[in-house]
């Protein structure tokens, strides 16, 4: 049985989820402020977590930050009520695999978990190292190196690399790495990739304004080199 942490203060949205997950088979744990819910989602094993971001305590932004920064993979949704892009960008850089807006139907919610979870199952770990250039990858510790120097990647950053390594040579488009990175076709912020790319690019290439690794083509997306 899957396991879900909800992480979420209002009680009737609370409850919601809690009766549209057990309908779905899910076994739930609630949490009704960010501090507890950091606490389960650290102690204890899911298999996702519904994280709100306007929380007491601890906000959900912190809450997911901090998960990410202890090295926790479980995948996370976040919910708001702010529709403003900005939130969604920062959502997104802390680490968190979705964003959904309210209000948003139970089915909607579903559809974007089933695909999170269906990414996540794919990934059976098909090689736990890699080394291109000066690069050392350890995908079962997430640990990196670039030549002697240890570099902090996101756990999103070992699955970007990780899908460039399965296509080397290919040209990949910004579809595919959101369907395979972040879960579902059609993501609506799709400059989210081009922003993750160049922030990976800062990480591990010489020179990030003249990468050697993942090389723009133009008008198609990139190309992994290594």
């Amino acid at each position: 049985m899957r396991k879900v942490l909800i992480i979420e203060d209002d009680q009737a949205m609370a409850v919601a989820l809690s009766d549209g997950f057990n309908y779905e088979g899910y076994k739930v744990e609630v949490a009704r402020d960010g501090a507890v819910g950091l606490k389960l989602a650290t102690d204890r094993s899911h298999d996702l977590i519904i994280l709100d971001v306007m929380l007491p305590k601890v906000c959900g932004l912190d809450v997911c930050k901090r998960l990410r920064e202890g090295g926790h993979q479980t995948p996370i949704i976040m919910l708001t009520a702010r529709g403003q892009e900005i939130d969604k960008v920062v959502g997104l850089r802390t680490g968190a695999d979705d964003y959904v807006t309210k209000p948003f139907s139970f089915l909607e919610l579903m559809a974007r978990v089933e695909a999170i979870l269906r990414r996540t199952s794919k990934h059976d770990e098909t090689f736990d190292e890699a080394q291109f250039g000066d690069i050392t990858l350890n995908f079962r510790n997430l640990e990196a190196r670039k030549g002697d120097q240890p570099i902090e990647l996101s756990p999103r950053e070992f699955r970007i690399l990780k899908f460039f390594l399965e296509h080397r040579g290919e040209i990949v488009t910004r579809d595919q790495l959101l369907d395979a990175v972040w879960g579902y076709d059609g993501f609506p912020l799709t400059r989210t990739v081009d922003m993750h790319i160049a922030k990976l690019r800062h990480k591990i290439e010489d020179h990030a304004s003249d990468p050697h690794h993942i090389v723009t083509v133009h008008r198609a997306g990139y190309k992994f080199i290594g």
